[in-house]
């Protein structure tokens, strides 16, 4: 195969391996109202040229208010032609494969073909990018293979390059100015001073005008909403804070345990390149937050870290194959990618990837193809309340918000469970027997079994709501008077 051929070539391979899990997923009802719903409903309001306001999110909620990622707008286009929230779950993995270009392109000039191979393979089935293909959609999934290409123009000497990559960062989410700061730092350290220092203060400038300015200026209640997962508050000290930060980074355990996974695709190797510093942002906003979530290894919170390790690894090898260290550096170079493989091929089982090797994930089960018969009675444009694996089966052709109603007042996690808000929606759909999905247990967020049954039932005892089907522990509701279908259970 010609060299020119092999970082694409990979790209199609990833990418065609992480659409599969992907729409498995979203097949089988593993997807989300919260996030891939969210996402859509901003996204579908951009194709329609209007603000990314997301009714699962709150009643006229504005995206941009929630995290700043106006840089979404780029998929209009894309879901304009094709408005499936399976549009957005294959571009998620186009861009998440895509990255692994310019990693395999330095790796083949740097290490040599086999090297490059062991790259993308390492890359390719990395846990922090797993986690991201397998778990909806998220605007980070932008920022992958803009970092790649950064951090291999960084390995490379290519300051102006790197910095130009790295740039749209700022309007992908709030935080990653930080990472553009990160490598204003490495420029100024490695190259050009001046170019560095100019690019690590703009990335902070724009963080903070994000977090302090636009995002409180167009969120409904007003404030940074993820501000709460740092401790903001008013019994927060600034020094409190920062004496207790170096603790806190490491308690509780898991979040050590999280560090030392970050680096372990690279044999640890890429502590050893300054390119590392690049995961320093995201690696301390997520330890030092108290949402437990940010915490661990699920989710899609360390995908933005995985070309970083990898351009590590690259930059931490490459002594030992150009500064004449001969038989014995070619051998040290093959030694530290087998043991980086060993250490990812350890961890595959452990994370979604591992799903295609399962049975439940090619067959539909009779609960599905019960949900998917009531879901197909809802019509185009209506307005409906639907449990949260059902609501991404809808947000593309209905008016769709949780049931039972979250987040309340436009806030998540800040609600009375004893005064939840009457649904109004004209449909409920509801799944009382959702299985269980990575990374989830159960279906039943945000609420416990017990409580949602109690909300649909009231739905039929109190707000006027009339039962039209019941299928394999799924409830179909209309509000007003309907008739059940001949041959649906009850």
């Amino acid at each position: 195969m010609p060299a020119a051929l092999l970082p694409w070539s990979w790209a199609a391979v990833l990418f065609t391996l992480y659409t599969t899990v992907a729409v498995r997923r979203h097949l089988l009802l593993r997807t989300t109202g919260y996030d891939l719903g969210i996402f859509e409903q901003g996204i579908r309001a951009y194709a329609e040229l209007r603000p990314p306001v997301a009714p699962l999110r709150g009643e006229g909620f504005n995206l941009l208010g929630d995290h700043f990622h106006p840089a979404l707008a780029v998929l209009a286009p894309l879901y304009r032609l094709w408005p499936s929230p399976l549009c957005l779950l294959a571009a998620q993995s186009a861009l998440l494969a895509v990255a692994v270009v310019p990693l395999v392109s330095w790796a083949l000039t740097a290490l040599g073909r086999r090297a490059a191979h062991a790259v993308a393979l390492g890359y390719g089935l990395s846990w922090g990018v797993a986690s991201a293909a397998a778990f909806d959609f998220h605007e980070v999934a932008l920022a992958v293979p803009l970092l790649s290409a950064a951090a291999t123009a960084l390995g490379r000497g290519r300051w102006r390059a790197a910095v130009a990559w790295a740039t749209p960062l700022v309007l992908i989410k709030e935080d990653l100015g930080l990472t553009l700061a990160a490598v204003g730092c490495v420029v100024a350290w490695k190259g050009p001073r001046r170019l560095g220092l100019l690019t690590a203060a703009a990335g902070v400038l724009a963080s903070a005008v994000e977090i302090r300015l636009l995002l409180p200026a167009l969120h409904p209640a007003g404030g940074y909403a993820h501000g709460v997962n740092l401790g903001e508050g008013p019994h927060t000290s600034l020094l409190t804070a920062v004496l207790s930060a170096p603790l806190d980074a490491l308690r509780p355990d898991i979040k050590a345990m999280t560090l030392v996974l970050v680096f372990a695709p690279s044999a640890l190797l890429a502590l050893r390149s300054p390119i590392a510093l690049l995961a320093v942002p995201t690696l301390a906003w997520r330890m030092l937050s108290q949402n437990a979530f940010h915490w661990g290894t699920s989710f899609h919170y360390s995908a933005v870290l995985m070309p970083v390790v990898f351009a590590g690894l690259i930059d931490a090898l490459r002594p030992w194959r150009t500064r004449g260290a001969g038989a014995g550096g070619v051998r040290q170079v093959r030694s530290s990618l087998l043991t980086a493989l060993a250490v990812t091929a350890v961890l595959l089982p452990s994370f979604p990837l591992a799903q295609l090797a399962q049975r439940a994930t090619w067959r539909t089960t009779a609960h599905i193809t019960a949900a998917r018969a009531l879901l197909a009675r809802i019509p185009d444009g209506a307005s409906v309340a639907a449990s949260n694996r059902l609501a991404p089966q809808l947000t593309s052709r209905c008016e769709v918000v949780l049931f039972p109603a979250f987040p309340v007042d436009a806030r998540l996690y800040r609600y009375d469970r004893e005064r939840l808000p009457r649904p109004t929606a004209e449909w409920i759909v509801h799944d009382s027997s959702a299985p269980e999905a990575w990374p989830y247990r159960r279906g039943h967020w945000p609420y416990p079994a017990e409580q949602q049954a109690a909300e649909l039932a009231a739905a039929e005892r109190s707000y006027g709501y009339r039962r039209v089907a019941h299928r394999d522990g799924v409830t179909l509701l209309r509000k007003g008077p309907a008739r059940p279908a001949a041959g649906d259970g009850r």
